[in-house]
């Protein structure tokens, strides 16, 4: 089993506010989509991942630097939508070598808190599988319908509903036919491929996995990132305090 990532980064994410494309905004001292491919490089069953830029991109050679190689592929073919900038990343990963029936996980640049344990179990949960299937939360909240005035119009019953994360998982051919039939609105390849008539997988993921799209997103985010450096500064404090001579151990604290 060949699998490979795309992660498209050609958006400009205007509503996270901000100067400039929202995935070279700094976060916990660097870009934020540096921490994503941080976590797509973690995965070692991903053969390559591949970032879709805007022809006309100007900040990723800055932000990531010596980023391509092996397994880190860039092409600036992206399109004005989502949808169109996968199916370029299809359309180089074909070029490149990717078969048919290979897996191509597509990441939001913006879920940036994304871990590698997290794409692991999404594979294994359709490694075997005839679809496919994505990352998603089982919804807790209740769910409201708006009304044109911004008033509530109805409550929605949330019993079976998921809100949808990423990567989402697909062999390529399935991926490249359903995009191709469902058009540049589509929002989601899951999406594309209900409309084929299939069923994806759904596979739980927390909600830390969330997109980056609002101003305050950048704050929550900042903090979890600042969070996970002090977990994995603890134990190598503790490690190095271990093994201090006990005569010394005292002069250190």
């Amino acid at each position: 089993m060949t699998c490979y990532a795309i992660v498209p980064c050609a958006g400009t994410g205007t509503r996270a506010g901000g100067e400039g494309p929202k995935q070279y905004r700094m976060l916990a001292g660097r870009p934020l989509v540096a921490h994503t491919l941080a976590a797509l490089a973690a995965v070692k069953r991903l053969a390559a991942t591949l970032v879709v830029l805007a022809p006309d991109d100007a900040g990723f050679d800055a932000a990531l630097p010596g980023f391509e190689g092996a397994r880190g592929w860039v092409v600036r073919r992206g399109g004005a939508t989502r949808a169109a900038s996968v199916a370029a990343g299809l359309d180089e990963l074909a070029t490149r070598g990717a078969a048919a029936d290979d897996w191509v996980l597509v990441h939001d640049a913006a879920r940036c808190l994304l871990r590698p344990e997290w794409v692991d179990a999404l594979i294994d949960a359709c490694a075997g599988d005839a679809v496919g299937g994505l990352l998603a939360q089982p919804l807790a909240d209740t769910l409201k319908q708006a009304g044109a005035d911004g008033r509530v119009a109805a409550t929605v019953d949330r019993s079976g509903k998921w809100a949808a994360q990423t990567p989402q998982m697909f062999r390529l051919g399935l991926l490249r036919r359903a995009l191709a039939a469902a058009g540049p609105g589509v929002t989601d390849e899951a999406a594309a491929v209900e409309g084929l008539g299939l069923a994806p997988r759904l596979v739980a993921a927390p909600l830390e996995n969330f997109k980056l799209t609002w101003p305050a997103d950048f704050e929550l985010a900042e903090r979890l990132l600042r969070a996970r450096e002090l977990l994995v500064a603890a134990p190598r404090a503790e490690v190095a305090a271990a093994a201090i001579p006990g005569a010394c151990r005292e002069t250190v604290r």
